[in-house]
């Protein structure tokens, strides 16, 4: 791709964007910039990626032709009238702050632009992401496509309504630390076992790991995955039997339900 490509903001989330465009070879380093508040993330990030950083919002602004603004939601209403009246012609505007709406966002810029919301996770920080995108009236299907690529370079992405973001949050922006939490159940069940606790985790987490690339790879249907576990009378349906004694799956719902009424709540604020 030869557009260029920059950050407003430079930290995790961003430098998650930056290696997998990098690691993909999608984008050359010469043609990322980012900018960050303190000259020590400026350093960091010519340093680890060998990219262009400065402290300049605007000079980054001027020149990228995908702009991700990568700063935490409440940073926005100090950042945009910043950037707004410096962009470039035909500049793409990527968000990736959780509850700042489509709408929010053209109106602070308060002109016409292109903007694509995006919901990734934080397993971008390893390469393994389930992002989310949402696009105004403004963006191109060439435009969507390529930022759609950048997301797909560090994990899994798609592209959805926007009334389907909350949900997104729910099951996938949200979702990991419902993840980490069973993972942690399971390493305490086994360190009660008699296992050494970082082997449990290790044996935990491959198990999740496992199991959701079978999900994914095989395209069967979880409960069949689930059922070809379960011989007759043995330990697994005995586990699963306990499981929905006790309430999982519906604490799982529950749970996850909890957190789309809250973000549902966030974005009317």
């Amino acid at each position: 791709m030869n557009k260029i490509v920059g950050f407003i903001g430079g930290g995790n989330m961003a430098r998650a964007i930056i290696g997998g465009i990098l690691n993909a070879e999608l984008i050359s380093k010469e043609n990322i910039i980012a900018s960050a508040r303190s000259q020590e993330t400026v350093d960091y990030l010519e340093e680890t990626y060998s990219i262009q950083a400065t402290t300049n919002n605007s000079a980054v602004a001027k020149v990228a032709d995908i702009l991700f603004l990568a700063v935490k939601p409440n940073m926005f209403s100090s950042v945009i009238p910043e950037i707004k009246d410096c962009k470039k012609e035909g500049q793409v505007i990527v968000s990736i702050a959780a509850g700042q709406t489509i709408g929010a966002i053209e109106e602070a810029y308060g002109t016409e632009i292109k903007l694509v919301r995006a919901m990734p996770n934080t397993p971008a920080l390893v390469g393994e992401a389930m992002s989310a995108l949402c696009l105004n009236q403004n963006v191109s299907s060439e435009e969507a496509d390529e930022v759609l690529s950048i997301f797909e370079s560090f994990g899994k992405a798609e592209i959805v309504p926007e009334s389907m973001m909350d949900a997104v949050i729910g099951v996938s922006g949200s979702s990991p630390a419902y993840v980490y939490m069973f993972i942690e159940a399971m390493a305490d069940a086994a360190v009660a076992d008699g296992m050494p606790r970082a082997q449990a985790y290790k044996f935990a987490a491959q198990s999740v790991l496992g199991s959701a690339k079978m999900v994914l790879e095989t395209g069967k249907h979880p409960g069949e995955l689930k059922d070809a576990v379960c011989s007759p009378g043995g330990t697994t349906i005995e586990a699963v039997a306990k499981l929905e004694e006790t309430g999982f799956r519906q604490s799982v719902i529950s749970s996850q339900r909890a957190c789309v009424e809250k973000s549902k709540e966030m974005s009317k604020k």
